[in-house]
């Protein structure tokens, strides 16, 4: 179970993407959410995107997941972690249907794999519905998806490309222990280009 503090109080934890989370993607796929990657998805392009969160981890592609806001006095297993850190191994709590159990979906986080420069990387992504953001919700949760990849992931390099217009996310990286390499031009989604920073884990050492 990895739980991480975000600000001050609340308690964050994630959880592997089932067959229920469509519901959770949908909720994510706003105008407000998808300003800065082109805009919202059709239902269509959503579940395809779904279905290839389901066979991330079968394919070993990567891995998606929901993030779990736990109740502010609520039990936490593993214990609460101080300064980020992770306390134990990523959960695999909650119902078949992906229902969460002692906590409330919020978000979502995870990696998937692609070719850069030649070279297969991993890609980070994350979302947080706009009611829970602002309390380091994001940060917490990327952090716990960076632990899981270096157990898991099956490349050296993490990645993350958030729009140069995107200083929520470029924070994000900066505080959840990615390098800065640069700005570079990237495409999503495709035949869409956008200037975005270049942010990189090493998933084998350190930066």
């Amino acid at each position: 179970m990895t739980t991480l503090r975000a600000g001050l109080s609340a308690q964050v934890r994630i959880e592997p993407w089932t067959d229920g989370d469509l519901t959770l993607l949908r909720r994510v796929n706003t105008s407000e959410m998808k300003k800065h990657v082109g805009g919202p998805e059709t239902e269509e392009q959503l579940l395809v995107r779904h279905r290839r969160y389901l066979d991330f981890v079968p394919s070993g592609l990567g891995c998606m997941y929901r993030i779990v806001l736990l109740p502010e006095h609520g039990p936490a297993s593993g214990g609460p972690a101080s300064g980020g850190a992770a306390t134990g191994r990523v959960a695999t709590g909650g119902t078949a249907t992906g229902e969460p159990v002692g906590g409330e979906a919020v978000g979502t986080v995870g990696y998937g794999t692609r070719t850069w420069e030649g070279e297969s990387v991993h890609e980070m992504g994350w979302n947080v519905l706009p009611g829970f953001q602002g309390r380091g919700i994001a940060v917490a949760a990327t952090r716990a998806a960076v632990a899981a990849a270096r157990r898991e992931a099956a490349h050296r390099y993490l990645h993350a490309f958030p729009s140069v217009d995107n200083p929520a996310s470029n924070a994000v990286c900066a505080k959840a222990g990615f390098t800065l390499l640069g700005e570079t031009d990237f495409e999503f989604p495709p035949g869409r280009f956008m200037r975005s920073h270049n942010w990189r884990v090493d998933l084998h050492g350190s930066e």
